[in-house]
């Protein structure tokens, strides 16, 4: 009997271990395949952000793709001692072949953006209609653009009248975190 048992055993390990061998690796997501989720590769790293006018360390951002390529997380920390952390989630909408953005901070506001325009330079630009407490909105813009493989420059603006005229609110470049 035990060498029945032992038989049998035997038979069922050497089987798992032949379907486990021959089974086809996991196949990679179809994120990564897909060149519209890669619109972003050149933002994800570990940056040092540097304000564009006066060169001070404003704060680091940590940019990383996660759910196996499908979406980009931003982890935004401002150095200042009333600097507020901030995240943003990227993500491809592929029924709508759109690239959205949703910002989020305890500070406020919270922002959520679309692609609006891809730049000869590689760079993008993001833009959303911010509503306010009290009523009325005002359009918010962030553009991305790639200096070098260790370098990216982002602007974000504001226009209160619809788009006529627009107002810098954060100029930085961000060099990767050595």
């Amino acid at each position: 009997m035990r060498t029945k048992h032992f038989f049998c055993c035997a038979v069922l390990l050497f089987a798992v271990s032949a379907v486990a061998q021959s089974a086809p690796a996991a196949p990679q997501h179809y994120c990564e395949k897909d060149p519209a989720y890669h619109k972003l590769d050149f933002w994800v790293g570990n940056w040092d952000v540097f304000d564009s006018h006066d060169g001070t360390l404003g704060g680091t951002d940590l940019v990383e793709k996660i759910l196996d390529g499908c979406a980009v997380v931003e982890n935004w920390h401002e150095l200042s001692p009333d600097g507020a952390d901030g995240k943003s989630l990227f993500y491809y909408q592929k029924a709508t072949s759109q690239w959205k953005q949703v910002w989020v901070t305890a500070a406020g506001p919270m922002k959520e953006k679309r692609l609006v325009e891809e730049l000869k330079d590689g760079g993008v630009r993001f833009q959303g209609e911010i509503p306010h407490l009290q009523g009325g909105s005002h359009l918010d813009r962030t553009t991305l653009t790639p200096l070098s493989a260790d370098k990216v420059h982002q602007v974000i603006e504001i226009s209160r009248d619809g788009g006529k005229t627009w107002e810098v609110t954060f100029d930085a470049e961000y060099r990767r975190h050595k």
